[in-house]
């Protein structure tokens, strides 16, 4: 937990000695006020003794009380607002850290940490942590300042008293501790069950559709209640145990009172407690007083314990995702251009090492002109991925140049898509090498790998916003001239036109109010937006018909005729006319060729091509 405070600014510390100061003067304040009251109660003894008049006097020191409350309630609001406004500080660095780490994860982390769970880390966990940031700042200094100074003021007044207070105190400490180790492995799984619930809820609602169509309803609840049960079952232990503080502590408050009443009592009876029973009488009432303080700062600590086990899990599970080092980085790139050897830590003590900074400037050359030639290879490629036992790709090796069409083609499972997340670095090859213009794509800044690609996945991917926004995504210069261009290559401009808000026509969060065809081509325009000298379509067509798909395809011919276009594709009518056709079979290579030569050598295209066109389309291609 307290790792976490490193993200506060050198300012927020001042803030902190502040909160502490002002803290001590309010405990100060506070602890005066037993005095005063001991001095009325004086007074008032006074006054029935002697039969004189101790109204002014009374109200002298009433008025003393008074402004004493009223400065430690000021000082108790500015303390209050510091600490929110710290501890909201600090959750807002933490989910900027957090998304900005998850931005730079493969998908080796991601799956690692898996969505639901970075989710619950990102909002209930961060949000423990800024509620127990903002308790600790407020009671973790006043309990101690408070007890402290509380037991000074009881030593000074009686001894006997004082070991009264101490087994009070004991007694408390002892309820906290046993508690707390009833609940704090609890808490740790509470978060893990509110991932699974996570989990099943946003499988539920992702699949809803297919739930009802197959009528599993059923299935799904079983699967709901079942994690649903686990995380009530183990809050209900977590409560049931601390519902006991609460009873603990007033049986204790109450024990103590007593305790301090009749022990003073014997005092003042044998004349041990004052030089007179009247002020006897007014060290037991401040006593009690005092006592009650002491206690009342022990409650201060049960409150910050009941928070503290649950946010310190919080923020050890956010602490993982911030301190993970992502797998796939620009540390390759940065010793290409630098030559000095680079780590993902400051607290490194190597001599020449240098710190991965993304948005460094560094003296470099551009990588790739669009308006030269481009070419990628593949050399001896074999790719498993993490904890698997077999690699699902093996001696992959072929090249392609630019203005060509590489396409893949193999049965489900084959690895075609594997092999654009190659590309895009989303995993790192185990063995071989992924070569652009003769550079390992390593040796590449992410940032000017992904400049020179346009990928379009199978599940045509939109953001909430509008057309105009979502196709600007990769390229916030375009024109909306740009944009309308690439929405006619991509057959989908009439879908535009028929709206009276054209571009600003509205998308919904992940494209739910349009049709997945539509979604395929909103994606394809969008990769025409940004001009790449790469485009990637892993089955980006498989949505569309035959008809707008070979429209689609022609068009894009003429457009992107300088580039290189990766074609990942079921369809043969998608792949046919490509210059390179390879075929995969189980993550190797069995067939490759163009259309007419795979059809006389190659088995398993025949299977394939035949299973969806007649020979006399197939020859006529």
């Amino acid at each position: 937990m307290f790792k976490l405070f490193r993200f506060f600014k050198w300012y927020h510390w001042v803030f902190i000695l502040f909160i502490i100061g002002f803290i001590y003067l309010q405990v100060q304040l506070d602890l005066k006020l037993p005095e005063y009251m001991g001095k009325i109660l004086v007074l008032i003894g006074t006054g029935i003794a002697t039969g004189t008049s101790q109204t002014t006097e009374i109200l002298n020191e009433g008025g003393t009380m008074l402004l004493i409350s009223l400065g430690s309630i000021t000082l108790t609001i500015i303390v209050s607002f510091i600490a929110a406004r710290l501890g909201t500080r600090l959750a807002n660095t933490l989910r900027s850290k957090v998304f900005h780490q998850v931005q730079s994860f493969s998908a080796e982390e991601v799956n690692k940490f898996t969505t639901p769970s970075l989710i619950t880390r990102t909002t209930n966990d961060i949000q423990q942590i800024q509620m127990t940031t903002i308790i600790m700042l407020r009671m973790l200094i006043t309990a101690p300042i408070m007890a402290y100074s509380g037991l000074r003021k009881v030593e000074n007044l009686d001894v006997t008293l004082t070991l009264v207070v101490a087994a009070g105190v004991l007694a408390i400490i002892l309820l906290i501790t046993v508690i707390f180790l009833l609940v704090f492995k609890r808490y740790a799984l509470i978060q893990k069950q509110t991932d699974d619930l996570n989990q099943v809820t946003r499988e539920t609602l992702s699949g809803i559709r297919v739930i009802r169509a197959h009528h599993a309803e059923d299935i799904q609840d079983a699967k709901f209640d079942k994690v649903n049960d686990k995380l009530t079952r183990t809050n209900i232990f977590v409560n049931t145990a601390m519902s006991f503080i609460g009873p603990g502590m007033g049986l204790i408050m109450s024990g103590l009172s007593l305790a301090i009443i009749v022990v003073g009592s014997i005092l003042i009876s044998n004349n041990q407690l004052g030089t007179n029973p009247l002020e006897g009488l007014s060290i037991q009432v401040q006593f009690t007083t005092y006592a009650m303080v002491i206690l009342f700062a022990f409650m201060m600590l049960i409150m910050l314990f009941i928070f503290l086990p649950r946010a310190w899990v919080s923020a050890r599970r956010v602490s993982a995702v911030i301190e993970t080092t992502p797998k796939i980085d620009d540390r390759y790139a940065i010793e290409a251009e630098t030559g000095e050897t680079t780590v993902n830590t400051e607290e490194s003590d190597d001599v020449n090492v240098i710190v991965i900074d993304p948005t460094q400037e560094v003296d470099r050359e551009t990588v790739i002109n669009p308006s030269t030639d481009v070419e990628i290879e593949f050399i001896n490629v074999c790719f498993k991925y993490p904890n698997a036992d077999e690699c699902v790709l093996k001696d992959l090796n072929f090249k392609v140049k630019k203005g060509e069409t590489l396409a893949f083609i193999g049965s489900t499972g084959s690895g075609k898509s594997t092999i654009v997340q190659l590309i895009l670095r989303f995993y790192e090859v185990t063995e071989g090498q992924i070569l652009i213009n003769g550079k390992d794509i390593k040796e590449f800044r992410l940032h000017d790998l992904y400049e020179l690609m346009g990928y379009v996945p199978q599940q045509g991917v939109l953001f909430s916003g509008t057309i105009l926004s979502n196709e600007r995504l990769g390229n916030e210069d375009a024109t909306e001239e740009d944009v309308m261009k690439a929405l006619q290559i991509a057959q989908i401009k009439d879908f535009v036109d028929e709206s009276e808000e054209g571009l600003e026509r509205s998308i919904d969060q992940g494209g739910t109010n349009v049709s997945g065809g539509q979604k395929q081509r909103l994606s394809i325009a969008r990769a025409l937006v940004k001009k790449p000298v790469i485009y990637l379509f892993d089955d980006s067509f498989s949505a569309l018909d035959y008809r707008t798909d070979k429209s689609l395809r022609n068009a894009l011919k003429k457009e992107t005729k300088d580039a290189i276009k990766i074609i990942i594709g079921q369809r043969i009518g998608t792949i046919m006319d490509a210059e390179q056709i390879i075929v995969l079979d189980k993550g190797s290579i069995v067939g490759k060729g163009k259309h007419l030569e795979l059809l006389e050598s190659c088995k398993p295209y025949q299977d394939i091509a035949f299973a969806q066109l007649s020979k006399e389309e197939l020859s006529h291609a």
